[in-house]
């Protein structure tokens, strides 16, 4: 009877140390995110954000890091590399990843990459020149250049300082070269144009190095697309292709809003199907990344905003049924993790995250 007992005991013991197997409703939950400006990080208006996620299936922010116009959004210590080029927009940076925490908001760090009006003119060899000094695009937006590997350390660096904030998520934006870049580049000077080298690999070279860089720090890297990029074999222009930068992320994120496709899958006014252009977008999408050994998570932008710009009849106010539409529409075709944006962090209340 002891020997009984005594066995019975060690069996206990044994099967109570094991670790417990999640069950489905203990799996991690599907992304589920919202941009947040860094100027939004503190005061009325994160409270307001904070309120959002947790009265809804919200889990994630998309928080400045490194800006649109290339600062780092907090103050480092004095002796950071980018003491010079900070701004105090995220007041307390270690408070506010703790009142994340105890939100259980996923924190992701965006990180814009070559869009740089800081860095661009403080090192003209790292940009684009024209005889009269640095080029900019007509919204005054200067970009560093893609072919220089010491444009992909210095913004590496910013997410490796992000990364020891706590945030879990590097998201790097603006990894291409400006817009119609094919048409505009032949009166500039830049390193990489006299070589032929070409525009795709450098940022695919910038990608997959970048995943190299973090690696170590056990992060998760995710990248911004163009929609456009995944629907044509290339970019090229621009230096994206959808698939070869899938090869080198855990979550590729393509900024499909609506607003911005023109006449593509046989949508005449995008803007005023978002259900239809979602799923049609989806349907490719799933196509090219099943052709890849080991794709990422897809993890798509969708619109919350008014695309006034576009003009009568051809627009729509975006509200919860426009935005709820988008969400079915990545449902339907298995893709169950998606963010959503609005540049001013105005974002629409009572939406359903999971219609």
């Amino acid at each position: 009877m002891k020997k009984i007992f005594a066995l019975l005991l060690v069996s206990f013991i044994f099967f109570y140390n094991q670790p417990v197997l999640a069950s489905s409703k203990q799996q991690k939950e599907p992304i589920k995110g919202i941009y947040v400006k860094a100027s939004n990080t503190n005061g009325p208006k994160f409270n307001q954000l904070l309120n959002l996620v947790d009265k809804s299936d919200l889990n994630a922010m998309v928080i400045d890091i490194k800006d649109d116009h290339g600062n780092l959004t907090y103050i480092p210590e004095k002796n950071s590399p980018y003491y010079r080029v900070s701004k105090p927009y995220i007041k307390n940076p270690k408070a506010l990843m703790q009142t994340l925490k105890e939100h259980h908001i996923y924190p992701i760090a965006r990180i814009v990459v070559f869009k740089d009006n800081v860095l661009a003119p403080s090192r003209p060899d790292w940009s684009f020149q024209t005889s009269n000094g640095i080029w900019k695009n007509p919204r005054g937006d200067s970009f560093t250049n893609p072919f220089r590997t010491e444009v992909w350390d210095y913004n590496i660096g910013m997410a490796i300082e992000a990364v020891n904030l706590g945030f879990k998520e590097i998201q790097f934006d603006y990894v291409r070269f400006p817009e119609k870049f094919e048409t505009l580049e032949k009166p500039l000077s830049y390193m990489g144009k006299k070589e032929g080298s070409n525009r795709v690999a450098a940022v695919t070279s910038f990608v997959q190095y970048a995943r190299e860089k973090l690696y170590p720090y056990k992060v998760k890297m995710s990248v911004d697309t163009f929609g456009n990029a995944t629907v044509i074999p290339e970019a090229s222009g621009i230096g994206q292709n959808f698939s070869k930068i899938a090869e080198h992320v855990d979550v590729i994120s393509a900024m499909i809003y609506p607003s911005h496709w023109n006449g593509n899958f046989g949508i005449a006014k995008p803007d005023l199907e978002p259900y239809r252009l979602v799923e049609e977008y989806a349907k490719v999408e799933n196509a090219r990344l099943k052709l890849l050994a080991s794709p990422p998570t897809s993890r798509p932008w969708l619109q919350d905003f008014t695309a006034t710009w576009l003009g009568k009849g051809n627009y729509k106010v975006y509200g919860k049924q426009e935005i709820e539409d988008q969400i079915r529409a990545l449902h339907t075709q298995g893709i169950q993790e998606f963010l959503i944006w609005n540049a001013a962090n105005y974002y629409t209340a009572n939406v359903d995250y999971t219609p």
